[in-house]
């Protein structure tokens, strides 16, 4: 397979601005060429069908790829392309090719030598920056170490390969999930760890509760049960814009809970450009209308009220079409964001904070409070009144509403008729689903059963069914893993020969089990489990070499503030934070000093732990933010100025809702406020050894 890497006229990747998660597909013959912002395949096979195929995949960071498949002798291919060849045969790895229509056999494809493309020397050296950050960062921090007493030798040394790794994380001068494989090389080069203690932290219970439940939430996208609730929802609530707004929102919101927030707003993009059109359809047919009467009363006279008044009312369509369309886009990524707060698994920082507490509690010799169905407790009521805010906001900016702003059955007869026609898109998408299949109800009942396992396993103290089984054997990996398995064990169509009695003359089928191997490779989102396993390996490394505990002791000039006000402050910082950098990343860097300030403050370990956690996942400002956002913004119907102005009032709204939660229902269950007593005789023991 040859990989052909397109450039437009000006020498640019090509790039293309809509996402889909639906497939155009026509045949032919000749072979097929792929093309899209990154790398553009070409697959050519002589006398072999090609397809032409539309679809997008979001990288690590959440930029997205536009990836189309064209005839090789279509004449929009790009001129000027990079070959890049899997063939052992040949000689050169990068080859390129000039004109593919040339000559008689417009299959063959000319290669030379691999020549790169001309740049002027100011991009040249830009071109080099993440090598300029892998190999100075490094450099920079060494008086870290170098600087500082044989007492505190091991404690800078960590500090120097987070310092290293915070800048790579922030930077993305190497990939995300590469960056979380430093530690394996730093920490044992630097006498902080020995390998195989680094080494082992990269994989464990919390990780293991992270791929069963998404293999369930694989399944669930693979079988379109998320579409279809989707579009169920969104019949019920109509096509008037505000109803259809908060529809868009439950949904969004809801699903990102349980399934990837990338696959959630790919979807929902898709049913949004879908609605838009329609929308458009009908605000062209009004224009037309409207031309036609303006027309005729400007031929009386151009300035008369009449004709400005019809001038102006196509203006204001225009206007009110434009900020439908940014309010549902910039709905979906933001509801994809919040919703991740409302479950332990929704998003990884949730998954960084469980098993930091863990750690933090284990190491007293208590469990951790924070489960599953203690997680809903806290962070279910605290997903929806953010979620609400945001709703509330996106009317008010974008929907202009003056009033009764969550009623949305004020809409007019009239437009009332023409939304029906909206309202006939949505159904006939649903009805394109067909009926439930059996795979869709096996999936969706394995949901249900799993969530309800995941929460009855600890009521919170009160019992659950763990308490069959020895205390401590079984965690929520437990049945993550279990119906995790069942997604390759489970068939995905009913055996015929259980109802045909084993009938001769009857057709029957292969039986397939919901999910493939093939299937979780392509969808699984690998990198995210080094990316936890990095920031489980420095925060162990943080606290076996004191690095945690020095910090915590640097930081008891906050004593002095109220801690109320403490928890606001960092909660802003994280928030602003995350707009820049990975919000796991962020997460991981914050929980082992969060956990020690608190221990040094004699609060609760919790206290500043689960609220950052939480803060990581308010990131509305900016496109690189996060993946959803970063869909969002190639749709082509948002703007980052867009973006900034209305995703700033939700980074400032939401610190001090996220406060209120802490300090009203969040404290009446975990007692934020209240320090167990096995950490106070910890923190008074190593007072003791210290003096």
């Amino acid at each position: 397979m040859e990989h052909l890497k397109g450039m437009d006229t000006t020498g640019q990747p090509l790039r293309t601005s809509t996402p889909t998660a639906m497939s155009d597909t026509a045949t032919g013959s000749e072979g097929f060429a792929q093309l899209s912002n990154d790398t553009n395949h070409v697959n050519k096979k002589e006398n072999e069908p090609y397809s032409i195929q539309n679809h997008t995949s979001p990288d690590h960071r959440g930029h997205v790829t536009t990836v189309q498949e064209m005839e090789i002798g279509d004449p929009t291919a790009p001129k000027n392309a990079t070959v890049v060849s899997n063939n052992e045969k040949n000689t050169y790895s990068e080859t390129t090719f000039t004109n593919i229509n040339d000559g008689d056999n417009p299959s063959e494809v000319d290669i030379v030598p691999p020549d790169l493309e001309e740049v002027p020397m100011r991009k040249h050296l830009m071109s080099m920056w993440y090598l300029a950050v892998i190999v100075l960062t490094p450099i920079i921090f060494l008086p870290i170490f170098l600087m500082v007493g044989p007492q505190f030798q091991r404690q800078a040394r960590c500090g120097y390969t987070i310092a290293i790794m915070a800048i790579y994380w922030t930077t993305e001068a190497l990939p995300i999930a590469v960056t979380s494989l430093s530690p394996i090389v730093l920490l044992p080069a630097l006498g902080v760890m020995t390998a195989r203690e680094t080494s082992s932290a990269y994989f464990n219970d919390t990780s293991m509760l992270f791929v069963g439940g998404l293999l369930v939430a694989i399944a669930v996208e693979v079988w379109d049960v998320h579409k279809r609730i989707a579009l169920l929802v969104l019949m019920l609530v109509g096509a008037e814009p505000k109803c259809l707004l908060l529809g868009i929102a439950l949904v969004t919101w809801f699903l990102s809970m349980w399934i990837s927030n990338t696959a959630t707003t790919a979807m929902m993009m898709t049913i949004v450009q879908a609605l838009l059109s329609q929308f458009n359809d009908m605000k062209e047919y009004d224009k037309v209308q409207a031309a036609k009467l303006r027309g005729s009363v400007a031929r009386l006279d151009p300035n008369s009220p009449e004709a400005l008044d019809l001038k102006k009312k196509e203006e204001r369509a225009d206007a009110e079409f434009i900020r439908l369309s940014k309010a549902l886009s910039l709905t979906v990524a933001y509801a994809a964001n919040i919703g991740g707060i409302g479950s332990l698994t929704g998003t990884g920082p949730n998954l960084v904070l469980f098993a930091a507490a863990q750690k933090v509690f284990e190491d007293v010799g208590i469990s951790s409070p924070v489960t599953f169905s203690t997680w809903l407790i806290y962070g279910l009521p605290l997903s929806i009144l953010v979620m609400l805010a945001m709703y509330q906001w996106m009317v008010v900016v974008f929907l202009r509403c003056k009033g009764g702003c969550l009623c949305c059955c004020c809409t007019p007869k009239a437009n009332k008729q023409r939304l029906e026609k909206v309202n006939a898109l949505i159904r006939d998408e649903y009805t394109k689903l067909g009926p439930i299949t059996y795979a869709q109800g096996t999936v969706l009942a394995a949901f249900i059963l799993l969530v309800v396992a995941w929460i009855t396993r600890d009521l919170g103290g009160v019992g659950g069914w763990s308490d069959w089984f020895p205390k401590g054997f079984t965690s929520d990996s437990t049945p993550s893993i279990l119906f995790g398995i069942l997604m390759f064990v489970l068939p995905s169509s009913f055996p015929k020969a259980l109802t045909n009695k084993f009938d001769k003359h009857a057709t029957y089928t292969r039986v397939k089990p919901l999910l493939t191997w093939r299937q979780v490779q392509e969808k699984m989102p690998w990198s995210l489990y080094l990316l936890l396993g990095g920031g489980y390996a420095i925060a162990q490394a943080a606290t076996v070499s004191g690095l945690s505990k020095w910090l915590g002791d640097q930081l008891m000039v906050f004593r002095t503030l109220d801690q109320w006000l403490v928890l606001l402050i960092i909660c802003y910082i994280v928030t602003f934070a995350t707009e820049v950098t990975s919000n796991t990343a962020i997460a991981t860097l914050m929980m082992p000093i969060l956990a020690q300030m608190s221990l040094s403050l004699e609060v609760n370990p919790l206290f500043f732990m689960y609220p950052a956690a939480i803060a990581t996942s308010f990131a509305f400002m900016l496109p690189v933010a996060t993946p959803p956002n970063a869909i969002v913004f190639s749709s082509g119907t948002v703007r980052v100025i867009d973006m900034v102005s209305s995703g700033l009032f939700l980074n400032l709204i939401c610190p001090p809702i996220l406060v209120l939660a802490t300090a009203t229902w969040g404290n009446a269950f975990f007692h934020f406020d209240q320090v167990p007593h096995e950490f106070l005789r910890n923190v008074t023991h190593a007072a003791r050894s210290t003096g």
